[in-house]
């Protein structure tokens, strides 16, 4: 037993519902909240993230927390939101494009590898190494035997972390294709939006359902015990914010004392000799 992973064995024999697949179209939408109930909750899990990650700088433990979506799904915001609960200095988002020329001659997960976190430190992936399996299957970039022998390279990369103490959380956003659409059209109407549209997010929209096949295919091949996925509908998106949030705080608090982080002896030791000579000398 890894740290903090599933049990050990093949990966591509511990995936976790193999004979029931996920269907998109079958998700059902999260509860209707109150705004107002949503904003608190929204800020309970960032306080609880906030002590968490304290916990992990206190302890070494390290995370990884994965990214994937359908365009326009609300990565981006609901990234912001956790960045906004958590110290810059061990926290690294990785925005994921394209592999650039030196990327493109090397294995497709070395560039993964060279981004994980120390210990102590939390890594947030903006789109991942799911790649392989999603977008240059679709459009050709990656043969079918490439993509093909990709879950298996993919689920032992995850089973190499789990087993050597990383903690992993998959989230994958999803919309319908009507509400992607009406948010493309908000984006292209706001100045400050309009950066995030791309030539690419309304030509997708054709392969529609050959990226949907791609998606369920990946969630069959690679859900796994060791790092599953959390698959979250998000037409709601104030909705899908907190549940992402909840998820993540969920499974990397998991064990952790996340309600005090002792203070260092010698810190303690010092910070009351130097009070207590400043009160002194105040008297």
């Amino acid at each position: 037993m890894g740290k903090h992973g599933g049990k050990k064995g093949h990966p591509e024999k511990d995936r976790k519902n193999p004979e029931h697949p996920t269907r998109l179209d079958h998700l059902s939408a999260l509860p209707a909240e109150d705004e107002k109930v949503l904003d608190a909750r929204l800020v309970s899990y960032q306080e609880r993230l906030t002590r968490t990650q304290h916990a992990y700088l206190f302890n070494g433990d390290r995370a990884v927390i994965v990214f994937e979506g359908v365009d326009a799904a609300g990565k981006g915001g609901t990234i912001r939101r956790i960045a906004w609960a958590l110290d810059p200095r061990s926290l690294h988002v990785w925005p994921i494009g394209s592999p650039n020329e030196i990327e493109r001659r090397q294995h497709y997960l070395q560039r993964f590898w060279q981004r994980l976190p120390e210990k102590g430190q939390f890594a947030v992936f903006d789109r991942s190494w799911y790649g392989r399996v999603l977008v240059e299957r679709v459009e050709g970039f990656a043969s079918p035997a490439d993509w093909q022998r990709a879950y298996g390279e993919i689920n032992e990369f995850e089973r190499q972390l789990t087993d050597s103490g990383f903690r992993i959380v998959k989230l994958f956003l999803h919309v319908s294709k009507e509400e992607q659409l009406r948010r493309f059209e908000a984006r292209l109407k706001d100045p400050l939006k309009r950066w995030k549209l791309s030539y690419e997010d309304f030509r997708n929209r054709e392969k529609w359902d050959d990226y949907i096949t791609a998606i369920e295919d990946m969630f069959e091949r690679t859900d796994t015990e060791a790092a599953p996925w959390h698959i979250i509908p998000s037409d709601d998106k104030a909705a899908a914010r907190v549940e992402a949030l909840r998820i993540i705080v969920e499974n990397l608090a998991v064990g952790l004392d996340i309600e005090e982080i002792p203070i260092d002896p010698k810190i303690l030791e010092l910070a009351e000799r130097y009070l207590s000579h400043k009160k002194n000398k105040a008297g």
